[in-house]
């Protein structure tokens, strides 16, 4: 019996990432053994954990900066991600407007900044991660997302961004697919990037600075220890079944690290701060790529200018070509384990592989005979508004950051210039900002956690098939301002 389509295109692809799974990957650095003091420790090794160490060591380089990062630097959300590097601070203009009415002008200049900022450090630092300034190019494949994109159109040019709408032999001159019915090209503030050659950019950078990293290092606790803190470490390879996956801990030799100063940058995975369990979720996320394509397969569907795309589903497809000519496929299930529970094995989803390829297929018809090289899934930090959230804790000798929800790419950077002004203790105008001085609205207990998010998946799905129209458990949540979104 012949296979269908998805089940030849998916039978050979390899389930690890494909950004992860290259030459230029860095060997890894040694774990912490015993103890040692430090004026900053950085947990986290991702995009927030490597800005802040950077930041802080550019800002002043006699601080004795040390880093520990339970993996390699990159290996969970950093390095599994689309690569899309947006200015937007607030998961889009459109949900910046809602929460953040009095501030969204600041904000959206600050997003604008930090984006320029990103390209100068790229720049200045010679990071080969194929930064390009392109886009991103969202597209309504249902009639009902017209109206959308038109709003959107007319917002965005109320503060001054590079825009246009498209119709549908436009938007097909840029990518043709028979799916697209129009589409909105943001030119200016969405840049494409290598993800994993950016952490690992970041991280080359840090140590060239002096900044002192230790990987497959797991910090297991915290304690005051006079007026600093004290971390408690494990570290070593049996801290790590995996090449990457830091696993659960408990093995390893111990090890601690006593810091003036400490900033949390541990993304989705399971704060050492009680009090964040209420405010993040993780969210499994998976992507697929192709082989490279060949010249008459890209002829096939244009793509010159090579934006990022997404389509304006509740349950949406995010897609870009890479700089080797394949195309990463992802979005579409955002899927919750009870419990916030996390383990390797979920990063490998078969139905969620399946459903991408079947949908990549009716994207893309004329690319019937590809096949994918790569499957994989990876864990993103959600709130309940959507973008990120700030604090500190132990008297202001903690900080952190938390939520980009899959904007974490460009919103990072900023979110590690605002944890160090917190550390700083004084008024900054970073720090007197509506977005760093509020919290989301918390998520409930299990069992209540787990049932209003599948809820939610269910009816953001009913809600597509059904002409975007919202239910009576969307429009309570939209007016408690509450959300979760693919």
């Amino acid at each position: 019996m012949t296979p269908p389509p998805a089940g030849r295109a998916l039978a050979d692809a390899a389930p690890v990432p494909y950004w992860l799974d290259r030459p230029e990957r860095p060997d890894p650095l040694p774990p912490l053994h015993g103890g040692t003091d430090t004026d900053l420790l950085v947990v986290g090794g991702g995009y927030s954990g490597l800005w802040t160490a950077l930041l802080a060591k550019s800002d002043d380089p006699g601080r004795d900066v040390l880093l520990v990062e339970a993996g390699t630097c990159g290996w969970a959300a950093s390095g599994r991600n689309g690569g899309f590097c947006a200015a937007s601070l607030t998961h889009g203009l459109a949900n910046g407007v809602e929460r953040f009415p009095d501030e969204i002008g600041a904000l959206d200049r600050l997003g604008r900044d930090n984006l320029d900022a990103i390209a100068d450090t790229v720049a200045a630092y010679g990071i080969d991660c194929e930064f390009e300034r392109t886009g991103e190019l969202s597209v309504a494949v249902e009639p009902h997302q017209l109206d959308g994109l038109a709003a959107d159109v007319d917002l965005a040019r109320r503060f001054g961004h590079d825009v246009r709408l498209l119709d549908r032999d436009e938007v097909r001159a840029e990518v043709d697919s028979p799916t697209y019915l129009g589409g909105l090209w943001d030119r200016d503030r969405v840049a494409m990037l290598d993800p994993a050659k950016l952490a690992w950019g970041l991280r080359r950078a840090c140590l060239d600075l002096g900044v002192r990293i230790h990987e497959h290092t797991r910090v297991t606790g915290l304690r005051r220890d006079g007026a600093a803190l004290r971390a408690t470490t494990r570290g070593g390879p049996s801290d790590a079944p995996g090449a990457d996956d830091p696993g659960p801990g408990g093995h390893g030799t111990p090890g601690s690290v006593r810091a003036r100063r400490v900033v949390l940058a541990t993304n989705a995975f399971p704060p050492l701060l009680r009090r964040l369990r209420a405010w993040l979720v993780p969210v499994y996320d998976y992507a697929l790529t192709t082989e490279p394509l060949t010249a008459a397969q890209r002829e096939s569907i244009g793509w010159r200018n090579r934006q990022g795309l997404a389509d304006t589903g509740n349950q949406f497809h995010y897609y870009r070509l890479t700089g080797d000519g394949r195309i990463l496929f992802g979005g579409y299930d955002a899927v919750y384990h009870y419990g916030n529970r996390m383990a390797p094995e979920l990063a490998q989803r078969p139905a969620t592989f399946t459903a991408l390829a079947q949908h990549f297929f009716a994207t893309f018809p004329q690319l019937a005979d590809v096949r994918f090289s790569h499957r994989w899934g990876g864990v993103i930090d959600t709130c309940t508004r959507f973008c990120p959230f700030f604090g500190t804790a132990y008297d202001g000798r903690l900080a952190y950051a938390a939520g980009y929800t899959g904007l974490g790419v460009g919103a990072t950077r900023f979110g590690a210039r605002v944890v160090l002004d917190l550390l700083g203790g004084g008024q900054t105008p970073l720090t007197r900002l509506d977005l760093v001085r509020s919290k989301p609205l918390p998520f409930p207990p299990e069992p209540l956690r787990a049932t209003g998010i599948h809820l939610t998946r269910w009816s953001l799905a009913r809600a597509d098939a059904r002409a975007g129209q919202r239910n009576l458990w969307l429009r309570t949540l939209d007016r408690l301002g509450l959300g979760f979104d693919s």
